[in-house]
């Protein structure tokens, strides 16, 4: 019986995938463009946008005013990239512990300014944990719309939040969201919501990013922020 034996690749055959477009080194904080999904290193892309509102390798105008809103950081590929490249984590973190130092003023980074503590952090704790709730995430707005065309049996008691815009980690959950709006509209246990984008019910692991980049932008007429509708469903469960 023959074996059949793996094939052993180097990094550099993946640089291609890895590598950033601007300054040609790892990606660093890779950062998509959600218009195109074009990935640079963070500090690259934001420097860019600073001169022009255009992706630098396809030239589409990415936003009209603000193209910062249009990007969304990719822990995924950063995973990806420290693993395959051995030392390139601890590297990156020293040379941010470094900078600060070197860089620290009396306004923004003094020895127990807010900067400062953000690197030192970073670099005691690497696994940040729940106590983060996400605050260092990409965010994006969305509009929370109360569904009544239905004439199902409830609507009478969920009703329309009285401030129906929000802002959240990119990374919150469907589920998530449905807690929020259980707690908000204080719903008996008995009833369950449905929470919709562009008429089609959402699972309840989708995560914001998933919908905005699956359901929402892929429709011309569809505008910033994106759209959730909910509407109830009793549980008769």
């Amino acid at each position: 019986m023959k074996m059949t034996t793996q094939r052993r690749h180097l990094v550099k055959e993946f640089n291609h995938f890895i590598t950033c477009y601007m300054c040609k080194g790892y990606l660093i904080k890779p950062t998509t463009v959600t218009e195109c999904l074009h990935t640079f290193c963070k500090s690259c892309i934001v420097q860019h946008f600073e001169d022009s509102n255009e992706c630098p390798k396809c030239g589409i105008q990415v936003h009209e005013t603000n193209p910062l809103e249009m990007l969304r950081l990719d822990n995924t590929l950063e995973e990806i990239i420290f693993k395959l490249v051995p030392g390139l984590r601890e590297k990156e973190q020293q040379q941010e512990i470094e900078f600060w130092k070197k860089n620290k003023s009396k306004e923004n980074c003094d020895d127990d300014g807010p900067l400062c503590k953000k690197v030192k952090v970073a670099d005691e704790n690497s696994d940040v944990g729940d106590g983060d709730y996400h605050r260092g995430d990409p965010q994006i707005a969305i509009c929370l719309d109360c569904l009544r065309n239905n004439g199902q049996l409830g609507e009478n008691i969920v009703k329309g939040l009285m401030k129906k815009f929000i802002r959240c980690s990119t990374r919150v959950t469907v589920g998530t969201i449905k807690k929020f709006l259980s707690l908000k509209l204080k719903l008996p246990s008995s009833y369950e919501l449905d929470v919709l984008c562009n008429g089609e019910i959402m699972g309840k692991d989708h995560t914001m990013e998933f919908i905005y980049m699956t359901r929402w932008r892929l429709r011309a007429e569809n505008v910033y922020p994106m759209v959730l509708e909910y509407r109830p469903r009793i549980d008769f469960g």
